[in-house]
């Protein structure tokens, strides 16, 4: 389905729903009556005898009736769910085989959070354009919860983002570990370290993410059970501004993928916590489950893995040169 359509998708494909759902899907998708009546163009009235006979026949509620709008009961939210899977099989499979599927059919959408956005994803997506140069590729950028929600409507193929608890709703494609670093200048005090603690990285000034990005959550829960405070120099619900504002002896929280570029070119230095909850973070690609990829997609998700995994071995190459080149000095010392 194509971002931002759902309910003209609905409109184009009559012939997938049956008029009570295709009403029951617009007010659980406006929130409104009247807003899906005009979406319908039918009266609001019709609207409300289709959703009643509906529960009717289903035999529990469906809304509960608010004086803002109409908000999905449990069941509601279950059925909303449904329909827009089948909707976006439906509409892919039917634009699959029309000339309009020729062309959508080399579309990949992927969704991912703000800090993969300005480095790691365009040189994903060109270098996957290298080699397949007839897709189409659309990036959307939001939130963690904002990219769960594209892919549960079908408005993305892909989403990437780090994650902290088990996605019941969508399927993994690939994950990997994804600990949250402690970012800071080459000539910090603490880069000589091979991993930091939390206790250390408070007596800096930090740079952080706002409290609901996952750095931030799992440092703040390092610092709670060990009963540590901290006061931030500077924080943003954009992590992305936080490295340009990096300074001696600031310390930013972020992922390793985020900032790998500026590791390769000797910028920044990015050390792990020894803190077990600052390592419980996972990366993981996701999709929607039960749809079937286009080749396209499919394609991507590969290409996409890959490169993941590329930044991972050129980061345990570096660890490795680290270590080696530490023993040659204490060796030398020792002689």
């Amino acid at each position: 389905m194509v971002a931002g359509a759902e309910s003209g998708a609905m409109a184009r494909a009559p012939q997938l729903l049956s008029i009570p759902m295709r009403h029951f899907l617009e007010v659980a998708q406006t929130g409104s009556v009247n807003q899906a009546a005009a979406r319908l163009h039918v009266a609001p009235s019709a609207v409300s005898r289709q959703i009643a006979r509906l529960e009717d026949e289903m035999g529990t509620p469906l809304f509960e009736r608010r004086t803002r709008g109409m908000t999905p009961t449990a069941a509601g939210e279950r059925l909303a769910a449904y329909l827009r899977h089948a909707v976006a099989d439906g509409l892919q499979a039917l634009e699959q085989a029309s000339a309009l599927g020729r062309v959508q059919a080399q579309r990949v959408c992927v969704a991912c959070t703000e800090g993969f956005a300005p480095q790691f994803m365009p040189g994903v997506m060109q270098s996957f354009r290298d080699a397949y140069g007839d897709a189409r590729l659309e990036l959307r950028v939001g939130s963690p919860d904002e990219v769960a929600r594209w892919l549960l409507r079908g408005e993305a193929d892909l989403g990437l983002k780090y994650s902290v608890a088990p996605e019941a709703e969508l399927h993994v494609e690939y994950e990997a570990p994804a600990p949250v670093y402690a970012v800071l200048a080459p000539e910090h005090p603490l880069a000589r370290h091979m991993a930091v603690e939390v206790a250390q990285v408070v007596a800096f000034p930090l740079y952080l993410g706002s409290r609901g990005m996952t750095t931030r959550q799992l440092f703040d829960q390092a610092c709670s059970l060990q009963g540590l405070r901290y006061v931030a120099a500077f924080e943003s619900n954009f992590s992305s501004v936080l490295l340009p504002l990096l300074r001696m002896p600031g310390i930013v929280l972020s992922g390793h993928l985020t900032v790998a570029h500026l590791i390769a070119d000797g910028t920044v230095v990015a050390r792990p916590f020894a803190e077990a909850p600052l390592q419980q973070r996972r990366l993981r690609l996701l999709s929607l489950p039960g749809r079937t990829p286009t080749e396209p997609v499919r394609a991507f998700a590969t290409h996409l893995a890959q490169a993941i995994q590329a930044v991972g071995r050129r980061k345990l190459g570096r660890a490795r040169r680290a270590a080696s080149a530490r023993v040659s000095v204490s060796s030398n010392r020792s002689g």
